[in-house]
C-alpha cells in the first residue's frame, strides 16, 4: 500500500508543478481583462451600459451556482470543504430559497453530492481533463449566459477552490454575471478605444465570462493535485508507521516464542538429568 501512495504522490507532484505553472501564468491576464471591463464598463455612458445584457442589474428571484470540483477523489478534504462552502452560500447567505438556486455542476463529484442529496443539478460537465482549454469550456460559458441573458436566472455565481500554495487551498464565490466592475475600475481614463468603448466592451464581456471560468477551473486543477500529493504523502506516511509498527509486534512475538522454546527446551535437559 506504501508503494502506491507513494507511486501517486509522485505522479501527483509532476502534474502539480505543471498546474501551478499554468494558474500562475494565467492570474495576470485574468486581472488585466478584469481591470479593463470594468475601465470599460465606467467609461461607456449609462444609456448604453443598459444595452448590454451581461451587465443588466435586476432583481435576484433565482439564481445559479456553477461548483467546479474534481473527478476523482483521494485528495483530502478538498472537495469536501468546497461543497460545504456552497452549500453555505446557498442556505445562509442568499435572499431567495433554496429551491430558487441551480447548480451547474462541473466535476463528478459536486454532481454525485447533490444526486445524492435528491437535487439534480441543471446541468453537469465532467472529464474536464487537467489541461483545460477554452474550446472545451465553452458549453459551460454558454449555459451560464444564455440563463442569464434569458431571465431564467438573476444571478450567476462560481464557487471553487483558489491555489494559495501547496499546503493552503481556499474555497471561494465570485459573481460572475451580472458583471460588475471591482474595486478602482475607472481610475485610469487616458485610453483611446476604437471605434468606442461600447463597442469594445460589447466584444470583450462575453470574454471576461470566459476567462472568469476558465481562470477558476485552473486554480481548481492546482489545487486538487496539491491537495492529492499531501493527502498521499500523509497516506504513505502512515502506511509505513504501520508497517514499522507490525515489524516490532512480530519480532516481539517471534522472542518470546524463542524464549518460550528455549525454557522448554532447558526444562526438559534439567528433567532427563
Amino acid at each position: 500500500m506504501a508503494q502506491v501512495t507513494r507511486a501517486m504522490e509522485m505522479v501527483a507532484a509532476s502534474k502539480m508543478r505543471r498546474a501551478q505553472q499554468h494558474v500562475l501564468a494565467t492570474r495576470p491576464y485574468a486581472e488585466r481583462i478584469r481591470a479593463m471591463t470594468g475601465d470599460l464598463a465606467t467609461m461607456t455612458a449609462f444609456e448604453e451600459r443598459n444595452q448590454f445584457p451581461l451587465l443588466i442589474q435586476r432583481p435576484v428571484k433565482r439564481s445559479e451556482v456553477i461548483l467546479v470540483t474534481s473527478d476523482r477523489g483521494l485528495a483530502g478534504a478538498l472537495n469536501t470543504n468546497v461543497i460545504r462552502r456552497t452549500v453555505h452560500f446557498i442556505q445562509d447567505e442568499r435572499p431567495e430559497s433554496i429551491n430558487e438556486v441551480d447548480i451547474v455542476a462541473v466535476g463528478r463529484k459536486g454532481r454525485d453530492f447533490f444526486n445524492r442529496l435528491g437535487r439534480q443539478p441543471a446541468a453537469s460537465f465532467v472529464n474536464m481533463g487537467d489541461r483545460p482549454t477554452f474550446e472545451s469550456i465553452r458549453p459551460i460559458v454558454r449555459v451560464a449566459i444564455d440563463d442569464f441573458t434569458s431571465g431564467r436566472v438573476d444571478a450567476v455565481f462560481l464557487a471553487y477552490t483558489q491555489f494559495i500554495n501547496t499546503l493552503r487551498q481556499q474555497p471561494q464565490i465570485v459573481q460572475v454575471l451580472p458583471i460588475t466592475a471591482p474595486p478602482g475600475a475607472g481610475a485610469v481614463t487616458d485610453y483611446i478605444f476604437e471605434p468606442s468603448p461600447a463597442t469594445v466592451l460589447e466584444a470583450l464581456l462575453p470574454r471576461f465570462v470566459e476567462v472568469e471560468i476558465y481562470q477558476a477551473l485552473l486554480e481548481a486543477i492546482a489545487s486538487e493535485q496539491s491537495a492529492r500529493m499531501v493527502a498521499m504523502r500523509n497516506a504513505t506516511d502512515n502506511a509505513r508507521e504501520i508497517v514499522s509498527e507490525l515489524t516490532m509486534t512480530y519480532n516481539k512475538v517471534r522472542q518470546a516464542q524463542i524464549t518460550r522454546e528455549v525454557s522448554e527446551i532447558s526444562a526438559g535437559a534439567a528433567a532427563l538429568g
